[in-house]
């Protein structure tokens, strides 16, 4: 006979495999390994300092830039640019990747010029933009909107056509009409795709900042990297990079916190 205390039994929750969690200081923990490992392989003579200086002395060429208020001047500098380029080339890659998304004519005449033009170095056309805009600003801000606005288009437009039919059909069947369905199906639907479109245009955008102010600036994490490389000051240089490095980690985790705001509904 069947012991009665089994149906009072709870059921173990089976519905959230696959779902990630957080494991907290084990990223840190990596780096701190990471880090001791590096100074330990430094100081004893393993890590050639000329190839690699140890961390300590990164941080002492961090520490100097602090004081000596370098740092602000050239982070404020490269987050203009940035923040500008990016913003700029994102909300017009949303605009166009939702349009090629929605209607069949722009789909047609735009996305196979998008296809196009998009796997195009950016950075090789910095001339060019030097060229048209100038070797100020406007040209450094012109080359981040133009990277960031190509993976931002087919991001979107890939988000809306991968939004389920089905859920557009029922939307359908309900009356709603065409704006209706797209603000309450579409574009939640689309949102976890744009959003990390955004989190790899953000990463572009770093990395053609850096090249622009290799080239062409005076200010920003891109000339000082460009200056501590051609005086083999290779500290300094470690340096720059660790900046670039929390740069793109800040952005990243911003985003990741955009996205537990906005996505809340998938919980």
């Amino acid at each position: 006979m069947a012991d009665p205390d089994t149906h009072s039994r709870p059921v173990e929750f089976r519905g959230g495999g696959f779902a990630p969690k957080p494991i907290r200081g084990l990223g840190p923990a990596v780096f701190i390994v990471l880090f001791i490992l590096w100074e330990i392989g430094s100081r004893t003579g393993v890590i050639s300092a000329l190839v690699l200086p140890a961390p300590s002395e990164a941080l002492v060429a961090l520490r100097d830039l602090w004081v000596s208020g370098e740092l602000w001047l050239h982070l404020g500098a490269s987050l203009q640019r940035l923040l500008m380029g990016w913003t700029i080339g994102s909300v017009l890659g949303i605009a166009l990747g939702l349009l090629i998304g929605l209607f069949s004519i722009v789909r047609a005449g735009v996305s196979p010029l998008v296809s196009a033009i998009f796997p195009i170095p950016k950075i090789a056309l910095l001339p060019l933009f030097i060229i048209w805009f100038g070797i100020g600003e406007e040209s450094k801000v012109a080359l981040i909107l133009f990277g960031t606005f190509f993976p931002t288009v087919i991001f979107t437009y890939g988000g809306v056509d991968n939004v389920d039919r089905s859920l557009i059909r029922m939307g359908q069947s309900f009356g709603l009409s065409w704006f209706s369905i797209v603000r309450k199906i579409i574009l939640p639907g689309a949102l976890p795709a744009i959003l990390s479109g955004m989190r790899v245009s953000s990463a572009i955008a770093i990395i053609l900042i850096v090249a622009a102010e290799l080239i062409a600036a005076e200010k920003g994490i891109g000339a000082y990297v460009q200056i501590a490389g051609s005086l083999f000051a290779t500290d300094q240089l470690i340096a720059g990079v660790a900046i670039l490095s929390v740069l793109g980690l800040t952005v990243s985790w911003l985003i990741g916190k955009a996205e537990r705001f906005l996505l809340r509904w998938r919980n």
